[in-house]
């Protein structure tokens, strides 16, 4: 399999790019608009996708959900993982940077186990544990706000490959080129329209205004669009 992938030449190779997440769902969504009124189902990251996700599910009038993955940190550095588990158990390790740090599968284990115990709590505030969606001969496309190692969204790729869609899109605001290299090959087409390379990156860096999404702000927007019972 090698992806299509579809980048916006425009803002290759630049930072700020986007005011805020909104904007960034705005601008994916023009990007996106060859799936309109196509049988597809937009599946948001938790919790910088939410937003992103949002903005595209709106825009393009399919159906929204949310698939719950995190990433498992790095011991004294949480903004950085080197795995990532799905609700279900999905384990994708980033195999180089595990041999660096020399851990065992031991350690591995138990710091995946709170990051599991989050994602039943995510699953049961955010989606009510409700059943997931048919997603079987649906095009599911699956948003985050960037995409900076790619470990992640590989997760996320692994959970929607069993539920046998005709397939997989990964949709995304922006990225680093290598991450791009390393999903093409795991999904059917890329929609990313700011793409950098070089030996640096950061999400936050295609954005002017970037901050944090707390699990409230999560909340409000999933009411706000009356996604929650609750709500």
């Amino acid at each position: 399999m090698a992806a299509t992938v579809i980048d916006d030449s425009r803002l290759r190779n630049r930072t700020g790019v986007y005011r805020n997440r909104d904007d960034a769902g705005e601008q994916l969504a023009e990007a996106l608009q060859l799936f309109r009124g196509k049988d597809a189902i937009v599946l948001a990251i938790p919790s910088g996708g939410v937003p992103v996700g949002l903005a595209v599910s709106s825009r393009l009038g399919l159906q929204f959900d949310l698939l719950i993955i995190r990433k498992i940190p790095i011991p004294g550095y949480t903004e950085s993982g080197f795995a990532a588990v799905s609700l279900e158990g999905d384990l994708v390790l980033n195999e180089p940077l595990v041999r660096e740090l020399g851990l065992t599968p031991e350690e591995i284990e138990a710091l995946a186990e709170p990051v599991q115990e989050e994602l039943l709590a995510r699953n049961r505030i955010f989606r009510e544990d409700r059943p997931w969606p048919e997603m079987a001969g649906k095009i599911v496309i699956l948003v985050d706000d960037g995409l900076a190692s790619g470990y992640t969204m590989l997760a996320a790729v692994r959970a929607v490959r069993r539920r046998k869609p005709s397939q997989i899109v990964v949709a995304v605001p922006t990225a680093s080129a290598s991450t791009i290299n390393l999903l093409a090959t795991q999904v059917d087409a890329i929609i990313c329209p700011n793409i950098r390379s070089g030996c640096s990156f950061a999400v936050a860096d295609a954005y002017l205004n970037w901050y944090d999404l707390e699990r409230t702000d999560v909340i409000n927007l999933l009411k706000s669009h009356g996604l929650l019972a609750n709500g």
